[in-house]
């Protein structure tokens, strides 16, 4: 067993470096999202033809939300606002988050950014981004009779269904 000298600093100087790390990671320096005051929650999904987007923002109004496509990524800014006049009132709790808001997605290369559709409804902000016509699935067609040759051939995605 090997003999260490004891410091009587050493464990207040780990106790403060871990205290200061802590401060660090809640002020969230070096990262955007977590600088924000809230996230919303986001669902995304896919299927054939489109890539979706559900982001809860209730309590946000239209014009305090900001979505931008650059770069192959999909930004979503928004702030929702103290009013003023609760103010004065006398809380006992405020559990709701206030400010503003930052989220930003890489889109696949498969989704058509010029083909971005959104909907805000119930406090759910709706978007969906098209698929390249390239990217969608094509259905092959086999026809086969008697003893002739088995051709394959594209169809558009609408023409889907084997007969």
């Amino acid at each position: 067993m090997a003999i260490t000298r004891w410091d009587p600093y050493r464990d207040v100087i780990a106790l403060q470096s871990r205290m200061n790390s802590l401060f660090r990671d809640m002020n969230g320096e070096n990262d955007p999202v977590a600088a924000a005051s809230f996230v919303p929650a986001v669902d995304i999904y896919e299927d054939n033809q489109k890539v979706v987007l559900k982001l809860e923002v209730p309590g946000i109004e239209e014009k305090d939300l900001d979505v931008r496509v650059e770069n192959n990524t999909l930004t979503v800014k928004g702030e929702r606002k103290f009013e003023a006049e609760e103010k004065e009132q006398n809380f006992h709790r405020i559990e709701r988050r206030y400010g503003s808001f930052y989220r930003a997605f890489t889109l696949p290369s498969t989704v058509d950014t010029q083909n971005i559709g959104a909907n805000y409804s119930a406090g759910v902000l709706k978007l969906e981004l098209k698929k390249k016509p390239e990217a969608q699935p094509k259905q092959v067609k086999i026809n086969v009779s008697g003893d002739k040759a088995v051709q394959a051939k594209a169809q558009e995605p609408e023409l889907a269904g084997v007969r």
